[in-house]
C-alpha cells in the first residue's frame, strides 16, 4: 500500500481510522501489519506536531470521564488493566498506560486516538531533550566507574556525560529517539532513569563480548534445550558454567548489580544488530533464585523478545502479563516438569531425604526442588538450607556490597 507524508486533514483522518482498526486487530510483533502501524504512528504524529501545537488530551482525564459517563467502578476496570492495583497505580498516575491498556480501552470507547496521543507525545517530548537529566543516580553511576571514559579534562556538565553514556549504548533521547518498549513489573515511573541507566550498562557490557560470541540460532531454542541448560545446575560451578553455554550459542548473559531503589531480578532484550541479552543482578544470592530467573529471562528471548522490546523483571510480583505467566510456564517446566513433579514424594511427603533423592534421580540441584516447594506453598522458612544462600554471587567475583 502507497503510504506517503501526510499533507492534508483528509489523509491525515484517514490514516487515523487505518491506525485504530490495526490496533483493533491486535498485530503480532514483526508482522506486516505491526510495521505499518508503527509506520503510521510516526507519520501521525510528525503531521500533528507540526499542525496542532497543543497538548494532547490525557488519557487518565478521558478513562475517569467515561467511567463517570458509564457509572463505572475502578473494580470495572480490572478487566482492562489485569489487576485492581494496576487499575489504581494508573488512575492515580503511579504506572504508566502500556499497549495492552491501550488496545483493551479502545473496546470501552475511548478513542486510540485519544490514548495514543499521550503515547506518541511523551516520545516527542523525549525527541525535544525534554529529559530530566538530573534524574539518573549520577552519584551511583560515578561510583561504579561507569562514566570515567566519557569524562574529560574539561569540565563537562551532567547533562552531557550522562548523554554520551546513554548514547553509547544507542538509547540516545535525541532524534532517533528512545524507542524501546519496557515491560515487566520491575518498571516504575518513579525509577525508569535508574532502570534506562541499568539497562545502557548491560548493553554496553554485551557489546563488549560480542566479538567472542558465537552466531545466535533461535531455532536451537527448544525445550531440549532449556534441560540440558537445567542440567549443568546438578555441578558445583553450574551458574557460571551456565553462562558459558548460553554464551557458546550466541546469547550474551551480564551480570550487573541492580542500582538503588530498583526492584530487578532480570531483563531481556535484543541489541539493534540481533544479539540477545540475558541481564541478571543477582539481587537474592540464592542458587534457586538464579535458576528460575536465568531459565524466566531465556523463555523471553525465546518468545517474546524483538529489536524493540525489553522485559524488566521483579519475580517477586505476581505479573497477569500473558508473556510473563508464559515465561514463568516454560521455566517452571524446565526445571522440574510437571509429570515428574506431582508424582515424587518430594512433592507428596517434602523433606530433605526426598528432595535429594529427586534431586539426583532428575540431575538437577537440590535447590531448585526446595525453592519450588517454598514458593507452592508460599513459606519461606522452610528448607531455607537448601536453597543455595551465598552460591550465586562467588562464581561472578560479586561480593554483597557490590549488589
Amino acid at each position: 500500500m502507497d503510504t506517503k507524508v501526510i499533507r492534508s486533514d483528509e489523509q491525515h483522518q484517514a490514516y487515523l481510522l487505518e491506525m485504530q482498526n490495526l490496533i483493533a486487530g491486535d498485530p503480532a510483533s514483526g508482522s506486516s501489519e505491526a510495521e505499518r502501524l508503527e509506520l503510521l504512528s510516526v507519520l501521525i504524529e510528525a503531521y500533528e506536531s507540526q499542525k496542532y501545537p497543543v497538548e494532547v488530551p490525557d488519557p487518565i482525564d478521558a478513562i475517569l470521564f467515561r467511567m463517570h459517563e458509564q457509572g463505572l467502578k475502578q473494580a470495572d476496570l480490572v478487566p482492562y488493566f489485569g489487576t485492581r492495583s494496576r487499575v489504581s497505580e494508573v488512575l492515580s498516575r503511579k504506572r504508566p498506560l502500556t499497549i495492552p491498556m491501550i488496545r483493551s480501552l479502545v473496546t470501552l470507547g475511548i478513542s486510540a486516538e485519544t490514548l495514543l496521543g499521550v503515547e506518541l507525545a511523551d516520545f516527542a517530548q523525549k525527541r525535544k531533550e525534554d529529559v530530566d537529566w538530573n534524574g539518573f543516580p549520577v552519584k551511583e553511576m560515578v561510583a561504579r566507574g561507569w562514566l570515567q571514559k566519557f569524562s574529560s579534562k574539561a569540565a563537562v556538565s551532567t547533562e552531557e556525560l550522562v548523554k554520551g553514556f546513554i548514547a553509547n549504548a544507542g538509547m540516545q533521547f535525541g532524534v532517533a529517539a528512545f524507542r524501546r518498549s519496557l515491560h515487566g513489573d520491575a518498571y516504575s515511573p518513579t525509577t525508569k532513569y535508574a532502570l534506562f541507566a541499568w539497562l545502557a550498562r548491560v548493553i554496553q557490557k554485551a557489546r563488549e563480548k560480542r566479538a567472542g560470541l558465537a552466531q545466535f540460532d533461535r531455532s536451537v531454542l527448544t525445550p531440549a534445550f532449556f534441560r540440558e541448560l537445567v542440567h549443568l545446575s546438578w555441578s558445583d560451578h553450574g551458574p557460571a558454567i551456565a553462562v558459558e553455554f548460553l554464551e557458546r550459542h550466541g546469547i550474551a548473559v551480564v551480570i550487573e548489580p541492580a542500582l538503588k531503589g530498583t526492584l530487578l531480578d532480570g531483563a531481556a532484550l535484543q541489541d539493534s544488530d540481533g544479539l540477545p541479552i540475558i541481564g541478571l543482578t543477582l539481587r537474592f544470592d540464592r542458587l534457586d533464585n538464579f535458576w528460575f530467573t536465568l531459565l524466566h529471562e531465556l523463555a523471553h528471548i525465546w518468545k517474546h523478545v524483538d529489536q524493540d522490546e525489553t522485559f524488566l523483571d521483579d519475580l517477586n510480583s505476581s505479573s497477569e502479563d500473558r508473556r510473563e505467566l508464559e515465561a514463568n510456564r516454560i521455566a517452571k517446566e524446565a526445571l522440574l516438569p510437571r509429570v515428574n513433579w506431582k508424582r515424587s514424594e518430594a512433592y507428596l511427603n517434602p523433606n530433605a531425604e526426598t528432595i535429594d533423592k529427586l534431586s539426583r534421580e532428575l540431575k538437577i540441584h537440590p535447590a531448585i526442588i526446595a525453592g519450588r516447594l517454598r514458593k507452592e506453598r508460599e513459606d519461606y522458612t522452610l528448607f531455607n538450607d537448601l536453597v543455595g544462600h551465598h552460591q550465586v554471587r562467588k562464581h561472578f567475583n560479586l561480593t554483597a556490597i557490590e549488589v
